[in-house]
């Protein structure tokens, strides 16, 4: 229920603080006097753009406060955005939207118990606040995502059920549908890389890759071989110097026997010696092997002619795997020995084959959900056209025609249907949308007997309905007053109204009037608290001669106030 509103420099208005209650609540007055400024007002508060003419002229600065009592789901909210006290719902809650001129821009800061909050957090908490229904609601009426939602609203508990499990479902789904499709396209580039790491693997199958070092020791060998006359001849002419020296020359080796000799005759006279004797043997020895070593070393050099050309030709196939691939001949290996056990890892084709059951079976999960769904709607259908139609036709609506249209479509969260309102006011003319053939007064008349309907299901948010009634006839006016007042039974209404028989109906009436003072315009709201003030404001409404119209009020206000 909305407690209380307060606004300084709005439009005409300089400062105001009204306060109100439960039941019917009527704002009356000459045309152009603010009674929709105070709707409006609610309205922007809530999070709706802020239209230009808002801030009073000559002013910087505008501000719009309201205090409701929230009831749970409002509660809720705030709890869970850390704005109300935790487990405990506030019993007020103030909403706070300031306005600022920023030269021909307009801004604004909006506070919920204090906090600062963004625009979006007061347009989650609007809908659980207030409703307000304006004549020429007509684009929000053709959506039919709020026809969806209002059928909705109207349906049962196995109803609302339904929904959640269509939502549930619908989630589910959508996850299983998503991991298919990661599939598919983990799919797609492994069969890239899979046709690129198959030839990779055949050229390194053929590479016969074995040894990590073997480039390295192929090099080397290669090396000794590109220089293998001059490794013969140095090795020959070694050999020479160590036993076969050239004529009249004496080899190492016979030096090194004369010095053994003649050490092992010293020996003979100082057996001290004897370490040195054996040393110089042992050296003899090692020449002797170095010489020999090195006779087949050159041998083996004469036996490999074609020995340099097959190591080029191996090096050069080893270069160009490194080259073409950018790894390592022993990177090489590791990759070729991981492909080799990559290629029986996985079976692809079985792995999708069990995520596709599994998005079928989701599937199959959701449209029978969906069906389900579809049978709730149709039953809650049939249930609003009756009741609808038994509200519309006291209204002047006698031969109008209406149904819910269910329009199949693909599953969403929200079913597999689009609701569509059908709507024929006269006999003989084709059903059709709604939104696209009813008048204004007709688009009133079922808004406000749509908001009836719903009255019993909709969460207990204050109604706010903006001249509705404009251009309907006393009897249909009757007929409006009289819903108005079952609807404030279980909500707080606010209507902004011309007509005298839905004013009379009220629990609370105020007048919005307008006047100079210090040659501005101003506009002041006053609570009409006695009968005699709201008869004169209802003969106002009325119209014609004064003492007719007193007397035609009086006998409204009786009616409706048998207490007075």
């Amino acid at each position: 229920m909305l407690l209380a509103l307060k606004l300084d420099n709005v439009a005409l208005i300089d400062a105001l603080d009204l306060e109100f209650s439960p039941g019917l609540t009527v704002l009356t007055g000459e045309t152009g006097a603010g009674k929709s400024l105070l709707l409006d007002s609610l309205d922007v508060l809530l999070g709706a753009e802020v239209p230009r003419h808002l801030l009073r002229h000559g002013q910087d600065q505008a501000r719009i406060e309201g205090r409701f009592a929230p009831h749970g789901g409002a509660s809720l909210l705030l709890e869970q955005r850390g704005l109300g006290a935790l487990g405990q719902p506030p019993s007020a809650l103030v909403v706070t939207r300031r306005l600022f001129r920023r030269g021909e821009r307009i801004s604004s800061r909006g506070r919920i118990n204090g906090i600062s909050v963004n625009r979006r957090t007061l347009l989650e908490l609007r809908p659980l606040l207030i409703d307000l229904t304006v004549q020429g609601q007509t684009q929000r009426l053709g959506r039919p995502s709020q026809q969806r939602r209002w059928l909705d609203g109207f349906g049962d508990g196995g109803h609302q059920q339904a929904r959640r499990l269509v939502a549930a479902a619908h989630e589910t789904w959508v996850r299983h549908r998503a991991a298919l499709d990661r599939l598919k396209a983990e799919r797609t580039a492994l069969q890239q890389g899979w046709e690129e790491n198959a030839r990779m693997l055949v050229d390194l199958r053929q590479g016969a890759l074995e040894d990590p070092q073997e480039l390295a020791t192929l090099k080397r060998s290669q090396d000794r071989l590109a220089h293998a006359l001059r490794l013969q001849q140095g090795s020959w002419a070694v050999v020479q110097n160590l036993q076969e020296p050239l004529p009249g020359q004496g080899s190492a080796l016979d030096l090194l026997g004369q010095a053994e000799g003649e050490l092992r005759g010293l020996v003979a006279v100082d057996p001290t010696l004897e370490p040195l004797l054996q040393r110089l043997q042992q050296a003899r020895d090692q020449v002797q092997d170095v010489a020999l070593a090195l006779q087949d070393y050159g041998q083996q050099l004469e036996s490999q002619p074609l020995a340099l050309a097959d190591l080029q030709e191996r090096i050069a196939q080893l270069q160009r795997l490194e080259r073409r691939y950018g790894h390592s001949l022993a990177e090489l290996i590791r990759r070729r020995d991981e492909l080799e056990g990559a290629t029986t890892k996985l079976d692809w084709e079985a792995r999708q084959q069990r995520v596709e059951q599994e998005e079928r079976a989701a599937h199959d999960r959701l449209c029978q959900a969906c069906g389900e769904l579809r049978q709730c709607r149709q039953q809650a259908a049939d249930r609003l056209v009756a009741d609808l139609m038994a509200v519309l036709r006291p209204m002047g609506l006698e031969q109008m025609r209406f149904a819910v249209e269910l329009k199949p479509r693909p599953p969403t969260e929200h079913g597999s249907e689009e609701v569509c309102f059908l709507f024929s006011a006269n006999p003989g003319e084709t059903m059709a949308p709604l939104g696209d053939v009813a008048s204004g007064g007709e688009m009133s008349r079922f808004l406000l007997s749509l908001k009836t309907c719903l009255a019993r299901t909709d969460l207990p948010v204050t109604l706010l309905f903006d001249e509705i009634d404009s251009g309907v006839s006393g009897r249909v006016s009757a007929a409006m007053a009289e819903l108005l007042h079952r609807l404030a039974r279980c909500h707080q209404v606010f209507c902004v109204t011309h007509q005298p028989l839905i004013a009379a109906r009220a629990d609370h009436h105020f007048r919005v009037s307008k006047h100079m003072e210090g040659g501005r315009t101003r506009t002041r709201v006053t609570a009409l608290a006695t009968l005699a003030a709201r008869e004169e404001e209802l003969a106002q409404l009325a119209g014609g001669n004064p003492q007719e119209a007193r007397r035609y009020v009086a006998s409204l206000l009786r009616d409706r106030l048998p207490n007075h």
